[in-house]
């Protein structure tokens, strides 16, 4: 009964973060200045007449009051049915399952690799002996490197990176997931790599800094704690007291980083999609805001909370299987 009831509770949490997403979304879609009309028509906004604009504003609702539209989009909401994207003439669903596939590769790759990379970093910088009066070598590297990709802006490290290893090098390919002009099932496994390679490694190396930093802050609190002292005592080294009691003291934080920085890992898929014009979520998130696409901006915020919130759900889960106080515990 008490597991019962905590799902219950934490699934009512998610329904309510999700209504206030929703709630939100659509608001910041109303008040921003580009007239859904108007984004509809495109270039043929001039071709358009007084007549034409109030049947495609008839067709896709725009006419209606904001609450009217929002109620009719939390009952198709509650039947299944995410609405139609006017932007790729297509159900909603469809648009986010084909999207997503793309970007379930860059998403998943850069955020496993930040999380190990940054994970070893901070081990690496936390377990070094302090030096006087200034710390080691490489802890100074280590948190240089950090420090310096957690200001540097995402779009400009693509773009630094598209002009040196595409077009000055030549060693990745310029944009796309695969070679323009070619099917999608056409395009090997091998080639589909090649292609992201570039956009992983930008996106990892501006994700591992906060799960480096938090690391090595942890472990460097563990060194100075009396179970160190003690460790120490009997003989052991720096590097046995870092891997046998500060990995696991030091990885609790890392897991919430790494399972909360989903949502912000998501909007650096959206900007480093931009930039290697990568057919993914990301980039039909940019396009649906340009073009006010309602239906399929809102989908798309409340898919990227329900990822949030489902990555908070996993790290509350893995603290039971990694700390054994925890597990004493009653559920």
């Amino acid at each position: 009964m008490p597991v019962i009831r905590l799902l219950s509770v934490r699934l009512l949490r998610i329904a309510l973060v999700l209504l206030c997403v929703a709630g939100l979304t659509f608001g910041l879609m109303l008040a921003s200045p580009i007239d859904p009309i108007d984004a509809y028509l495109g270039p043929q906004i001039a071709q358009a007449g007084a007549e034409q604009r109030a049947l495609i504003a008839e067709r896709w609702g725009f006419d209606q009051p904001p609450l009217l539209q929002f109620g009719h989009w939390l009952r198709q909401l509650l039947s299944g049915n995410l609405g139609w994207s006017h932007v790729y003439n297509q159900p909603v669903n469809e648009v986010i399952a084909q999207r997503f596939q793309r970007s379930l590769a860059l998403l998943g790759l850069a955020w496993l690799l930040s999380t190990l990379l940054g994970f070893g970093l901070g081990l690496l910088a936390g377990m070094r002996e302090p030096a006087k009066p200034t710390h080691s070598t490489l802890d100074r590297v280590i948190s240089g490197y950090a420090y310096l990709t957690a200001s540097t802006p995402a779009f400009w490290l693509a773009m630094l990176g598209l002009l040196l290893f595409s077009v000055t090098l030549g060693w990745t390919p310029v944009c796309c997931a695969g070679p323009s002009g070619s099917l999608s099932d056409e395009v090997s496994l091998a080639t589909r790599l090649h292609h992201l390679a570039l956009p992983v490694a930008t996106l990892t190396l501006l994700s591992t800094a906060p799960i480096t930093l938090h690391t090595r802050a942890r472990l460097r609190s563990l060194m100075h704690s009396p179970v160190a002292t003690q460790a120490f005592a009997q003989g052991a080294s720096r590097r046995d007291v870092a891997w046998r009691h500060g990995a696991r003291h030091a990885c609790l934080p890392a897991i919430t980083l790494a399972c909360a920085s989903l949502g912000e890992l998501f909007g650096g898929v959206m900007l480093i999609e931009q930039v290697f014009a990568y057919p993914g979520l990301g980039r039909a998130t940019v396009e649906a805001a340009l073009r006010s696409d309602i239906p399929l901006l809102m989908a798309i915020a409340l898919f990227t909370a329900l990822l949030v919130s489902l990555g908070n759900a996993t790290a509350d889960g893995l603290y039971r299987l990694i700390d054994p106080r925890l597990r004493a515990q009653a559920p």
